[in-house]
């Protein structure tokens, strides 16, 4: 009865997820959708720039808040469904795992120029999902990073037939860095703040 039991929850949190991947999947598509409207069209790109001001003072929370959500998701599927993650899961999570932190900190002092520095990160973490998945659909190839007691090759999840745990990583992967996209250029730094009063009180009192 505790295996049946386990066994449900297991496979209503990996529906759960499959969810959250889906919805992180429309956003990023609709993100680039908007951007690409954006290009072609002068009324679109207005739209577009009034979305992205109303959604960049919480692209950084979010994007924060997605880090969460991945890292707890993974330390579920491996701690309590007891899936053994693999090489390349064990390289995705190295470069989710310190997202938490950085983007925690640069969410709380809302310094969107942490982009720089978290973008590379999050490439190379997507660029290795990609790898993965791709893997899992074509397990007949040879991979250096597959080991026997847990093999890159195998497919813990399949929902929706299309997702899997590194296509979870990869829309997670996709969704912080477009989040990160969207908050840059939001505020102006207190020093510009400082120099524009400066400028103005110039003018009043040459």
């Amino acid at each position: 009865m505790g295996i049946d039991h386990e066994g449900v929850d297991v496979r209503t949190w990996s529906l759960f997820f499959a969810l959250l991947t889906v919805a992180a999947d429309v956003f990023v598509v609709g993100a680039a959708l908007f951007w690409l409207a954006g290009r072609f069209s002068s009324s679109a790109a207005e739209q577009g720039r009034a979305v992205r001001e109303w959604l960049r003072p919480a692209a950084l929370p979010f994007a924060w808040v997605v880090g969460v959500v991945a890292t707890a998701g993974s330390l579920y599927l491996s701690e309590v469904a007891h899936f053994i993650p693999c090489k390349l899961c064990w390289y995705q999570r190295i470069a989710m795992y310190p997202l938490v932190l950085i983007l925690g900190i640069a969410a709380w002092h809302r310094d969107a120029s942490i982009s720089r520095y978290v973008l590379p990160l999050v490439s190379i973490g997507a660029f290795i999902s990609v790898y993965h998945y791709q893997l899992e659909r074509f397990p007949q190839q040879s991979s250096i990073s597959c080991s026997i007691e847990a093999p890159c090759t195998l497919t813990w999840i399949w929902q929706f037939h299309y997702i899997s745990i590194p296509f979870m990583a990869l829309s997670a992967f996709t969704l912080i860095a477009t989040l990160l996209l969207l908050s840059r250029g939001g505020g102006v730094p207190p020093q510009m703040h400082e120099d524009e009063s400066t400028i103005e009180r110039e003018k009043v009192h040459p």
